[in-house]
């Protein structure tokens, strides 16, 4: 309460035309007090008039009033000012020069709180009072302040433009369509501005519409993310186990191996020193046995050797021979170890392709649609190049290993287990996964365009392209295409060109062939599953073709 007191004080103590503490203070002869500056400003505005009136209460005077310094009212603003009670907020209210500024105000302006679409005029709280109590001015249309009144102005007719042209989609006045515009397509500006309105709402409400959708595809996503997240650190953790519990399986036979190793070495050792303690016996025995004969041997009285002789002990039976094994001892355990090794690497080998595959197979987000244009082909476009291992040896590879061209000699390609032997082929070094597309751009009478598993038949009649279930094959011909796939032919209809697209989603399970000029022409699509990674590769039919994979980026 006390601060609205305060409040009360200071605005009567306000000029009413710069709403601030009043600086040299006068008074009008109708009793209304001004800042003499602020007074005389206005009224110097009105001498070519010669009538002086009252900014507040509009009385006139016929002769400008002389102005005197009101004292006493002074005395009472100095306490104010010291008591730092300043008209501050009011400062708030000042127009600054990002604001709209009140037209009717003199001096320093105030912000204006509406802009009257009839008058044209900004307005001040103060000076918008009349278009709340004037009847006529209350059917003014009255907006948020702008800045831009003028625009409404026809700059042909000085006229506020209230109509619209739909002939040349332009605002115009009255006059404009009686004159430039006339036999145009006219409408008032707020009917038009209706029409735009309910397309506005109708675009708006999409909008939202698509706002929605898109905050639920994102919250989806969002869950998509977590889901991921939890599934692979669940992958990851459950791996690590069954690594582990294969490692501690190895590690357990392992041990076992050593054990019986350990324990069997044991046991034939005592089996030796045992029968090597038998045989050190016996030994001492005969020793002993040829040392009496010896003595007796040596007797030379024959009566007395022959008294002894009889004495002597009978020898005890020998010791069974002694059959021993070649030394090989323990080397067929590390032998049998060895195999088992390898058998374990050629188990890995051959799982750990599917294990890999099965990574790279996990997507989250539905199948993209095939591209339309072939923009939208160069998205997913892939840099390939040709393995020369695996190149027929009549096959030669130029263009940094991108282009192949069959030959009648054959080139100084060394053995390799991954050449083709048989057919004349070669597949590209990099493997294909995920969403791919490549354009070959091929010469001669005939050219296989194909894919195929890295593992299909180097050296046998059923590594041929198209041939088995292994690989897909797009015969060019000069004026015709044939599609292969495990000795099934497909007859194709399409556009002659000398390039070929070819498009992979391995995931979808789809591979397309496109003849490729000005337009891009389907001509074979193929919809199944992959369970490898796949390998692009070509089949130069005649002697000079050619098929080079293009550079796309």
């Amino acid at each position: 309460m006390a601060q609205q007191g305060v409040q009360l004080d200071r605005e009567r103590f306000c000029c009413p035309i710069c709403l601030d503490l009043l600086k040299d203070p006068v008074t009008t002869p109708c009793g209304h007090s001004y800042c003499m500056n602020c007074i005389k400003s206005f009224w110097d505005g009105e001498d070519e008039k010669k009538i002086y009136s009252c900014p507040q209460c509009r009385q006139t005077f016929t002769l400008r009033p002389v102005l005197m310094k009101n004292t006493m009212l002074a005395d009472l603003v100095e306490e104010l000012r010291k008591t730092g009670l300043q008209a501050a907020p009011a400062d708030l209210c000042y127009a600054g020069p990002e604001d709209v500024a009140c037209d009717f105000c003199t001096g320093r302006k105030l912000k204006a709180l509406k802009s009257c679409l009839v008058c044209l005029v900004s307005y001040c709280e103060k000076h918008l009072q009349p278009h709340y109590d004037v009847a006529p001015l209350k059917k003014h249309k009255l907006v948020d302040p702008s800045k831009k009144l003028q625009e409404n102005i026809c700059s042909h007719h000085d006229e506020v433009m209230k109509m619209f042209c739909r002939t040349d989609q332009q605002c115009i006045c009255y006059l404009c369509s009686v004159d430039e515009h006339k036999g145009h397509d006219t409408v008032s500006a707020a009917a038009e501005r209706t029409e735009r309105q309910r397309e506005l709402e109708v675009s708006r409400q999409n909008i939202q519409q698509r706002i929605q959708d898109r905050e639920k595809d994102v919250k989806e996503l969002q869950q998509q993310v977590e889901a991921i997240n939890r599934s692979a650190d669940e992958a990851v953790e459950d791996s690590e186990k069954i690594f582990t519990q294969l490692i501690r399986l190895m590690e357990k036979r392992s041990s076992d191996v050593k054990q019986q190793v350990r324990s069997q070495q044991e046991t034939e050792v005592s089996r030796v020193k045992e029968l090597q303690e038998k045989l050190e016996q016996e030994i001492t025995e005969l020793k002993r046995k040829d040392a009496e004969m010896k003595k007796l041997s040596h007797i030379e009285d024959h009566n007395q050797f022959l008294h002894n002789y009889p004495s002597l002990s009978a020898l005890s039976e020998s010791t069974s021979s002694i059959n021993i094994r070649p030394l090989r001892y323990f080397e067929d355990v590390t032998a049998a170890v060895s195999e088992l090794r390898d058998k374990l690497q050629d188990v890995l080998r051959d799982k750990w392709t599917n294990v890999s595959l099965t990574v790279t197979e996990v997507d989250v987000l539905l199948p993209q649609p095939e591209p339309k244009t072939r923009a939208g082909f160069l998205q997913y476009s892939r840099e390939l190049t040709l393995d020369p291992n695996t190149a027929y040896t009549q096959l030669l590879l130029s263009q940094g290993n991108r282009k192949v061209t069959l030959m009648s000699q054959h080139q100084s390609y060394s053995r390799h287990p991954d050449r083709f032997t048989y057919w004349i082929q070669v597949l590209s070094r990099e493997s294909l996964t995920g969403r791919c597309y490549w354009e070959v751009e091929w010469r001669g009478r005939g050219v296989g365009v194909a894919v195929a598993y890295k593992n299909i038949s180097k050296g046998s009649d059923e590594g041929r392209f198209g041939f088995n279930d292994k690989s897909w094959m797009l015969y060019c011909y000069t004026n015709s295409y044939e599609y292969y796939y495990n000795r099934v032919l497909t007859p194709v209809s399409g556009p002659r060109s000398s390039r070929v697209g070819v498009y992979l989603d391995h995931s979808a399970g789809i591979l397309s062939f496109y003849s490729v000029s000005e337009t891009m022409t389907l001509l074979h699509r193929v919809q199944t599953t992959f369970t490898q990674p796949l390998y692009a590769g070509f089949w130069p039919f005649y002697y000079g073709s050619t098929a080079e994979l293009c550079k796309l980026k």
